[in-house]
């Protein structure tokens, strides 16, 4: 920014702070922390088992999540049992490529979480990573299959 004193001279000013630049960063990493928080944690509340062995998640996949009250949900709409096989296959993809990751409340029986299991199989999916938190972190994990 340029200014004229009394006598004629044109002087400029010594501290000038263009904050557009910090501005768009800030747009831009607001942005990508809007898109990347509903991939983190499910709208769905379970309290995933312990292991100690973990691995970290490290692509967004289809998320099938049985909740305490053993509730079947596709990403985070309801679904039924029974549907849950055709509605994996409608999805699209080759189903023997295809991964989903499983979420279950430690609470769930084993026979609905064998059941959920049995329904993704009848999808042609054999490729399921169970996920778990480690003991000692309370991140998100997926265990083995």
């Amino acid at each position: 920014m340029a200014f004229t004193t009394n006598n004629g001279q044109t002087r400029s000013s010594l501290a000038e702070i263009n904050i557009t630049p910090l501005v768009d960063v800030v747009l831009v990493l607001l942005v990508i922390f809007m898109i990347t928080a509903p991939v983190l944690q499910s709208g769905i509340e379970v309290s995933v088992p312990k292991t100690r062995t973990v691995k970290e998640i490290t692509e967004q996949r289809v998320v099938v999540t049985i909740d305490r009250d053993q509730q079947v949900f596709l990403g985070d709409h309801l679904v039924n049992i029974h549907e849950l096989a055709q509605k994996l296959q409608s999805s699209g993809g080759d189903p023997a490529h295809k991964v989903i990751y499983l979420r279950a409340d430690e609470r769930v029986p084993f026979g609905a979480f064998a059941n959920v299991m049995d329904a993704v199989k009848q999808a042609g999916i054999t490729n399921i990573d169970i996920i778990t938190q480690p003991l000692q972190a309370k991140a998100a994990s997926v265990g083995g299959n």
